[in-house]
């Protein structure tokens, strides 16, 4: 078979290159080792897909080069992607801090990427791996499960290596290094941090236990959201969000209350309540079992009146500055998405194009940029394939 522009990855970045590139009246294939596509668009937000943030910005991007992500951004906006939503009468809603999710169903965006590609003259295969590419003078010669193609243009949209039960892999990566890109050191993002030994044990019995918002810190990076304690550590997002930027041996705290200055509080339920003993007082503002489990390992339970001001301002202290001494995280099996990639120093900001193989282009997570927690990485995937699409 002879196309145009040949997508590998029929995830979010590729299905919407493919989209552009197909308008343009390019001859597009895209091909997918998975047995369907956009898993991951299907199982993002709880199963509604979180499929942009109206906050986007590129200080919201981790990158080797903070600057890579500017200009695809620019050109493709939350506001463009929302377009797209609303033409297709795609009801959806803001939940918080600009995160956009469809009213019913994740099914509903991939339908509605399918939907352009069959009206952009898309053809999609999967259940189709890629066991061979090579550079000739007309373009690309990729040997799939399905049998030869010859591109012009080829365009890799392999994603990370975020949820392997899901079909992700390496791929992306060792194609990269065949075409001689570097590839930055890759690790798990948006993961849960695990505990080990008596920091597991501290807090393993509360597994469950939710607070509804924490402010997470990791040097001059700081996150305000929910936090849960898990049987083997710590989850939900304000964890989530700074362990992209945790790495092992790093100081982590954790304010517990962000938005009362409970050495304040502490002393004013002293003079309110004398005789009401401490797990009960912080039990008002934190969850029960965490307050007792607090009491019983740091601080000694006693009634308001016999602590000193000083003991109270201490208290209310800690708890704004607590330490977690994380062991690792999840890794890769839940890890929402993949760290490091395709260095960006061998790609063209603007296309995505290599710098090094006239006609290959890296889109989407497989590229060294990571979005934070709450559709930045969608955005990324929209942004980056449509700059790809408008040239392959």
């Amino acid at each position: 078979m002879k196309v145009d522009v040949l997508v590998i990855g029929a995830g979010a970045a590729g299905l919407m290159c493919a989209i552009v590139a197909g308008q343009r009246g390019r001859s597009v294939l895209v091909v997918d080792h998975a047995n369907k596509v956009g898993k991951k668009i299907l199982m993002s937000g709880g199963g509604r897909c979180n499929f942009t943030n109206t906050g986007v910005t590129p200080a919201a991007y981790l990158s080797a080069n903070p600057h890579f992500a500017k200009s695809a951004l620019a050109r493709y906006t939350p506001w463009d992607f929302i377009a797209l939503v609303e033409k297709h009468r795609i009801a959806y809603h803001e939940k918080e801090l600009g995160q956009l999710f469809c009213d019913e169903s994740s099914k509903l965006i991939v339908r509605m990427l399918l939907d352009e590609c069959a009206q952009a003259g898309v053809r999609i295969e999967t259940s189709c791996g890629v066991k061979r590419v090579r550079k000739t003078d007309e373009g690309f010669n990729v040997v799939t499960a399905h049998g030869e193609v010859h591109a012009q243009s080829l365009v890799v949209a392999t994603g990370g290596l975020s949820i392997p039960s899901m079909g992700a892999s390496g791929f992306g990566y060792e194609l990269a290094r065949q075409f001689g890109h570097a590839v930055l050191p890759t690790r798990a993002g948006l993961v849960p941090l695990t505990l080990s030994g008596k920091h597991q044990e501290r807090y393993q019995d509360l597994s469950g236990v939710a607070l509804p918002l924490t402010e997470t810190r990791v040097g001059k990076h700081s996150f305000r959201a929910g936090m849960l304690f898990t049987h083997r550590g710590l989850s939900g997002p304000s964890i989530l969000q700074i362990s992209s930027y945790w790495q092992a041996g790093d100081d982590l705290r954790i304010d517990l209350h962000p938005e009362r200055d409970l050495a304040a509080w502490l002393q004013e339920q002293r003079v309110a309540r004398p005789a009401a003993e401490l797990k009960n007082v912080l039990g008002d503002v934190l969850p029960r079992r965490l307050a007792q489990r607090l009491c019983e390992l740091w601080f000694e339970s006693r009634p308001m009146r016999q602590y000193r001001e000083a003991e109270l301002k201490s208290i209310g202290e800690q708890l704004h500055d607590w330490p977690i001494v994380a062991s690792g995280t999840e890794g890769y099996r839940t890890a929402e998405v993949t760290l490091g990639g395709v260095d960006t120093d061998g790609i063209s900001s603007s296309t995505m194009q290599s710098k090094l193989v006239n006609g290959l282009y890296f889109i989407g997570e497989v590229v060294d940029v990571t979005g934070w927690l709450g559709g930045y990485n969608f955005q990324w995937a929209w942004a980056s394939g449509h700059a790809a699409g408008e040239v392959a």
